[in-house]
């Protein structure tokens, strides 16, 4: 039992030896190696953040290079929101071939129809006074509408009217006197015959003034309905009886005259119809919305200006005046499988020809196209355009204005 508990107490003496407090080195040694570890977990985390930061920096570089590339893969794309488009009046055509019709192009001619025109002459010596003061070409007057007044009343000859009116007077009771003294035999019937001739021709004038007499002289009045073609007398001015005073033109019906070149002489017996534009209006007319027909073309050329002329006759829709000139688009044979688009669908920039194409519901392209004949209101296109592009047709400058500042959106997309 003794020896039993020395051994145990010998056991303890050797573990309390083993187990002894650290050293202060030991502490400081412990006390460092915990700080770097916690230095290094700390750096790890650091280096950790700043990849994932780069990764982000990454992806929002590859985002802007994909957007770079799209910029640089369709640089000629235009945006037009849908907003401007409406504001715009934006209109769009697909393309489709279709029928068109060969073209003469040439220069003409408005003229009255033959029989067609008045010249009003004065009825009476006199200054004239219009009855519009701003009396010009072109302007429109009704059958029976006073157009002017001759007055004679301040001439140093006098009135001529009053002189009429007199002279008529005196006539009738000369005769009236003659055929009382012509009962007794005192005047003799070459007489009385000669009473009657001068009552006669006194009457006829007088009867051709009464009723254009007025207060301020003797009124000249249209004969027709029609418009002012020329004027060749002046506020002021005096005329004598019988002077021409003006020119008016009947409205209804016109004609349209071209002149075209002896070279297609050939071409002539083709010509169905035309188109023209007046030189004071951008305007395309067709005659056959103005119940127009060919009436002849010349079998030979004018010796003075090697034309020929063709010449139409139509409905005047009371806005044309004889005498203006045309650009004229004589219409021949159609041609089948044209691609065509409207003359406002065009713009041109120092020689060349664009229209713009409708690529998806905001983006648009600018698009050359060479052109080929033109009727005034459609232009054939032969190449920069085929079936089932959408052509711009209204709106056209709105669009090419965008085109200075357009940017492409993202997550656009095309639908053709």
């Amino acid at each position: 039992m003794k020896k039993y508990m020395i051994l145990l107490w010998a056991v303890s003496y050797l573990l309390g030896c083993t187990a002894q407090p650290e050293t202060a080195d030991e502490k400081y040694k412990a006390s460092a190696d915990s700080h770097a570890m916690e230095e290094k977990s700390h750096v790890e985390e650091e280096e950790h953040d700043h990849s994932n930061e780069e990764e982000e920096n990454h992806d929002i570089l590859d985002e802007e290079h994909d957007h770079t590339n799209e910029k640089e893969e369709h640089p000629d794309e235009i945006v037009f929101s849908r907003q401007q488009a409406q504001a715009a009046g934006l209109e769009v055509q697909e393309i489709v071939p279709e029928s068109f019709t060969g073209v003469i192009r040439t220069g003409g001619q408005i003229r009255p129809l033959q029989g067609g025109e008045t010249t009003l002459a004065a009825t009476a010596d006199g200054i004239v006074t219009f009855a519009n003061p701003s009396m010009a070409p072109g302007m429109a007057l009704s059958t029976g509408e006073t157009v002017l007044v001759l007055s004679a009343q301040k001439v140093q000859n006098g009135d001529p009217t009053v002189k009429i009116r007199n002279e008529y007077v005196a006539a009738e009771k000369a005769y009236q006197r003659a055929e009382a003294l012509a009962k007794d035999r005192i005047v003799s019937a070459k007489e009385l015959e000669e009473a009657r001739l001068r009552y006669e021709n006194a009457r006829t004038a007088y009867d051709a003034q009464v009723a254009e007499i007025t207060p301020k002289g003797v009124a000249v009045k249209a004969p027709v309905n029609g418009y002012v073609r020329n004027i060749m007398v002046g506020q002021g001015e005096y005329v004598t009886m019988g002077q021409p005073l003006m020119v008016l033109t009947g409205t209804r019906r016109l004609q349209l005259r071209a002149e075209v070149s002896e070279n297609y002489f050939g071409m002539l017996n083709h010509v169905r119809g035309a188109n023209f534009i007046l030189s004071y209006s951008d305007k395309t007319y067709k005659l056959a919305d103005l119940n127009g027909r060919l009436v002849s073309f010349g079998k030979s050329a004018d010796a003075a200006g090697f034309y020929i002329p063709v010449t139409f006759e139509f409905d005047n829709p009371g806005e044309m005046v004889p005498g203006a000139f045309a650009e004229v688009f004589l219409l021949t044979a159609p041609q089948e499988g044209v691609i065509a688009v409207p003359r406002s669908a065009l713009t041109e920039e120092q020689g060349l020809y664009f229209v713009y194409l409708q690529l998806g519901d905001e983006v648009f392209k600018k698009q050359e196209v060479q052109i080929g004949t033109d009727d005034g209101e459609r232009v054939a296109v032969l190449s920069g355009l085929k079936p089932g592009d959408k052509v711009v047709t209204k709106g056209v400058y709105q669009v090419k204005l965008a085109a200075n500042s357009s940017v492409i959106p993202e997550g656009h997309s095309h639908s053709h």
